[in-house]
């Protein structure tokens, strides 16, 4: 069983920058895939961005250039740089360890508004 805990999100007005963090508490950290997803009201929950172990990333066309996902396994922690927040950016984030199953955490709300 992985827990994760995200923290990092708030109110931020559009143009603005946030990052959020994922720390996970387990021993194998670097072996695992680590993703962002986020989910609108009202809308389906949808792929931000992921990190593999071999820091291989891959990003949804809406948040290229503006995202940046990264991992520090030494701290096990997994980081979304999040720039240039447009107000469709605007949903809870939640992150996500896989392995041989999936772990999400309990997600974080992000809202990006004047």
């Amino acid at each position: 069983q992985v827990q994760l805990v995200e923290s990092g999100g708030g109110l931020v007005q559009p143009g603005g920058s946030l990052r959020l963090s994922c720390a996970a508490s387990t021993n194998i950290f670097g072996a695992y895939t680590m993703a962002w997803y986020r989910q609108a009201p009202g809308k389906q929950r949808e792929l931000v961005a992921r990190i593999n172990s071999g820091r291989t990333t891959t990003y949804a066309d809406s948040v290229k250039g503006r995202f940046t996902i990264s991992r520090d396994n030494a701290k096990n922690t997994v980081y979304l740089q999040m720039n240039s927040l447009k107000p469709e950016d605007t949903a809870v984030y939640y992150c996500i360890a896989r392995l041989s199953g999936d772990y999400w955490g309990q997600g974080t709300q992000v809202t990006v508004s004047l």
